[in-house]
């Protein structure tokens, strides 16, 4: 039942809003299907899936609301549903923030965010993936530990205002480390696509062992500033904070007018306006883009349409809350799901071909703020770092903790490479001067 056709879904939420005596009423239907594998020391060691639906209903007297929610549709369970959520809303104090339901909305139509392929993978399917993964690093003599995940949904909304959304969606996510039997070299590949038919687990796990055959047995560098070229996992991450993410979800307005982001301007108000970046820094969001394409809408119910935030490294937008956006009478825009930084042509390959000495740096994890106004963060490299000379990896190099800021690092620019996707956003290479490494780490 977890992938609900359009009309299957309305034919749900007309149902639930006939059953309401609130003013005002939204429910929303999400499913989902998908399943997991995962392996270590090259074996599978667990395996799960999931098929669900689940319904919310959000009931509103006033200024007051209360939701509730059920995965059952007999129409006793969505009456109780309904009936719940409205004593919730009486119970509720009034919200200082309130905003009025949306009314009907036009969405942008793409079925780009949904691939049948995606959508048709079953256990088997994972088992050979996963299988290729740990065949390739038996042969090779080394360990791996892996990660895929793959889910197919759906995400409907109606209300009492006339409002009325629906959209399919599909993913496809997967992340090894490889590491060589004396523990000294570790190497790490991640990809996510739409569409499973670009999915080849046994590329990405290549990647990874060469790095960790590469990375073997790594000298030490003294700690200071240095040219580095930043892979792009190395700028996002789908399980830990990122450099990049942290500079992305600081575009909110209310923290920049209220004082609590690099985006606030010394006595009130914000940098909209205010070019911040390197020039060629270009970054926006688009929910058509045929790479990572995404929701229509928001979860608010707002259209989900391309809005550009940096161009040229000047800052263009922010977004924010709907009640914000009418409070300090700015553009009404959502958060984005993913963005899409402008780069070059070149590879990862070619940058180091183009650098004489500096370092090159697979991944970036356990970062943590140092300071949120300035963005300053700390962390560790891993899974691979080398030096470069005259435009070569020459040997691989022991772990840095960094001190850097996303701010400086993007005005500190050398080269922008040829973006590709991760973690659902479109994200280049970087080649970055006088990128700050404080101390040495023994971690591999």
């Amino acid at each position: 039942m977890a992938i609900l056709s359009k009309d299957e879904a309305q034919s749900i939420l007309k149902k639930v809003l006939s059953f309401s005596t609130a003013d005002e009423c939204e429910v929303t239907l999400n499913g989902r299907i998908g399943g997991n594998v995962r392996s270590a020391r090259n074996s599978i060691s667990t395996a799960g899936a999931v098929d669900n639906v689940s319904l919310g209903v959000e009931s509103r007297f006033g200024k007051r609301s209360g939701v509730a929610t059920c995965n059952e549709f007999d129409d006793a369970t969505l009456r109780r549903c309904v009936q719940r959520a409205e004593e919730i809303a009486r119970l509720a104090p009034e919200s200082p923030e309130y905003m009025p339901l949306l009314g009907p909305q036009e969405y942008g139509t793409s079925s780009k965010a949904f691939a049948a392929s995606t959508a048709a993978i079953t256990p088997d399917y994972r088992a050979q993936q996963m299988g290729a993964s740990t065949g390739l690093c038996d042969q090779r003599k080394l360990s791996s530990a892996a990660f895929l995940v793959d889910t197919a949904g759906f995400v409907a909304k109606r209300n009492s205002k006339g409002l009325e959304a629906y959209q399919q969606s599909t993913n496809v996510e997967f992340s090894v480390t490889v590491r060589t039997p004396d523990g000294t070299g570790s190497g790490y590949a991640a990809a996510d696509y739409t569409d499973a038919s670009k999915f080849d687990a046994a590329r990405l796990t290549r990647v990874a062992a060469d790095k960790a055959s590469s990375s073997m047995k790594a000298r030490a560098l003294e700690p200071g500033k240095y040219t580095v070229i930043l892979e792009p996992n190395a700028l996002v991450s789908n399980v830990d904070t990122s450099l990049m993410a942290a500079l992305m979800g600081s575009f909110d307005a209310r923290n920049a007018d209220e004082g609590r982001s690099f985006l606030s301007k010394k006595g009130g108000g914000n940098r909209k306006g205010e070019k911040l970046f390197d020039e060629r820094v270009t970054i926006y969001s688009d929910p058509m883009n045929a790479e990572i394409p995404d929701l229509m809408f928001s979860g608010d119910g707002r259209p989900q349409k391309r809005v550009t935030w940096i161009e040229k490294g000047v800052v263009k937008n922010l977004y924010s809350s709907r009640f914000w956006a009418q409070k300090a009478g700015i553009p009404d825009l959502p958060r984005p799901g993913g963005w899409i930084m402008e780069g070059g042509t070149q590879t990862t390959a070619d940058l180091i071909k183009g650098t004489a000495k500096g370092i090159l740096v697979t991944r970036l994890w356990y970062i943590r703020p140092v300071d949120p106004q300035t963005l300053l963060y700390t962390g560790l490299t891993r899974d691979g770092t080398f030096y470069i000379e005259n435009g070569q990896i020459k040997f691989p190099v022991k772990n840095f903790r960094f001190n850097e800021s996303p701010i400086i690092m993007l005005n500190n620019l050398e080269a922008i490479g040829k973006p590709v996707r991760l973690g659902g956003n479109l994200v280049p290479p970087l080649k970055i001067r006088d990128f700050t490494f404080t101390s040495l780490s023994d971690a591999v």
